[in-house]
């Protein structure tokens, strides 16, 4: 076992017709499913899609940070 951790970033976005925490949920779900060793995330850019007037669905950028394996 190393006595340092390296870590690595992905940038995705989610989106969700709920909610902003619906849609940074399915990014990480989406993501643990390929992805091991997930540690944090940090919301880079909210933005959504509008249609009549009313709130269409939410995007959220991430960044996901995880652990390379051997580190």
């Amino acid at each position: 076992m190393s006595d340092h951790h390296t870590y690595k970033k992905l940038e995705l976005v989610g989106s969700s017709k709920i909610s902003i925490e619906d849609a940074i949920q399915n990014a990480i779900s989406e993501c643990s499913k390929s992805i091991k060793n997930l540690d944090w995330f940090e919301v880079v850019e909210t933005r959504g899609h509008i249609v009549n007037g009313q709130v269409g669905h939410f995007q959220v950028t991430l960044k996901i940070g995880f652990r390379i394996e051997s580190s």
